[in-house]
């Protein structure tokens, strides 16, 4: 094929408007995450994981009796169907979580009688379903590839503390339970990225909300969207210091390279979430007596903040994966289920966009996403070609 230059298009759909939402709100030179109308900090500091997920599904904050429902249903949801632990012993334990996961939460459909009904009610009950089984598909999947038994689901727990249960086989302390609730929540929604666009233009279809959720699994695998803290650790990792930093710092700049963890697509500060998250690696890390991975962090954030300052002249900003790597290692948890936890969290804000796309946002029904391309040609140019024999080529 002939050497060609192709117009530089908006690939990335950035500054874009493609749908209306009640759901979200990111404002990026504010700093502010909302999820319906409430600021992040107050939900981190006030609300727990199920309540918030409650509130994206919902549409507002439940009554005691409401939430105490909500976390029953959750509960009674957690064990899923046991083919799913059957396929899961066949797999190669070297394969992505990623992998296993986008695969298997299609199966756990075989739990909801209602799988694929249009109606509100039914579209919810699949929502809880996803939300309590992809959580136990993730704790399954690492301790059967470590060769250890499966750990069944605890029902006087809570979603995050029987999670940190079932993958390590031992009750969390409070303190931990709580971090790990929170980091749930601070990752539960976030307007339209890649993966929340994907579920909406999958569920745009009317495909049903298992399609959509699995295909947002898939996006969220990319090493730019769902992958970012583990490269994150990956990074910190590689330094293994502080006094290691400024040179790393100097290769990565020099060579066009990126500092992961630093730069936001949106935020034009200090993404809200990092700010939250901060003080709890540190905490972390003095629980788990693993205080350097914290500490290597802070110092990377007011180096590389000043380098690229110095270099690009210009201000970089904190996203939420340069502290919840951290945190998260801190915890004892396998840097290859990040990604993992990522969706635990992130179905809460699936669903809600799924159901929006349904039953909200356009009537009498939804929208087909279509957007269209500048074709610019091929090997022909912009015109159409002429077809020749193939003895004639």
């Amino acid at each position: 094929m002939d050497d060609c230059t192709l117009p530089v298009l908006n690939t990335g759909l950035r500054g874009i408007d493609v749908a209306s939402s009640k759901i979200c709100d990111v404002r990026g030179k504010e700093g502010k995450l909302i999820y319906r109308g409430f600021l992040i900090e107050d939900l981190a500091t006030s609300s727990t994981f199920e309540e918030t997920c409650f509130l994206l599904l919902y549409e507002r904050l439940p009554k005691a009796k409401e939430l105490n429902d909500f976390k029953q249903s959750l509960t009674s949801k957690r064990n899923i169907p046991k083919n799913i632990y059957t396929i899961l012993k066949t797999l190669p334990p070297d394969m992505n979580p990623m992998d296993v996961l986008q695969m298997t939460t299609p199966l756990l459909i075989q739990n909801d009688p209602h799988a694929g009904k249009p109606e509100m009610e039914h579209v919810l009950f699949s929502a809880e379903n996803m939300l309590s089984g992809i959580a136990t598909i993730t704790a399954a999947w690492d301790r059967i590839r470590n060769k250890k038994d499966v750990v069944e689901p605890d029902a006087s727990l809570d979603h995050a503390a029987n999670f940190l249960y079932m993958l390590n086989g031992a009750k969390p302390d409070e303190e931990t339970a709580h971090f790990f609730d929170t980091g749930l929540l601070l990752h539960a929604e976030h307007s339209f990225n890649a993966s929340t666009f994907t579920a909406r233009q999958v569920a745009s279809t009317r495909a049903h909300i298992y399609a959509a959720i699995s295909s947002a699994i898939g996006s969220l695998s990319g090493a730019l969207h769902g992958g970012a803290n583990v490269r994150v650790m990956q990074m910190l990792k590689e330094i293994g210091s502080v006094d290691k930093i400024d040179g790393y710092i100097n290769n990565i700049l020099d060579s066009g390279g990126l500092i992961m963890g630093l730069g936001h697509a949106v935020y034009q500060t200090d993404d809200p979430r990092a700010i939250i998250l901060k003080p709890m690696s540190k905490r972390m890390g003095e629980l788990s007596g693993q205080t350097q991975w914290y500490k290597l962090t802070k110092a990377l954030e007011i180096k590389g903040k000043a380098a690229f300052k110095a270099k690009k002249n210009r201000d970089i900003f904190c996203n939420v994966d340069f502290y919840s790597a951290s945190l998260f290692y801190a915890m004892g948890i396998a840097t290859d289920l990040f990604s993992p936890l990522f969706a635990i969290s992130r179905v809460s804000g699936w669903a809600a966009h799924v159901i929006e796309e349904q039953f909200a946002m356009a009537a009498p029904k939804p929208s087909l996403y279509r957007p269209g391309a500048e074709y610019v040609g091929d090997y022909c140019g912009p015109d159409e070609c002429i077809f020749l024999d193939i003895e004639d080529r």
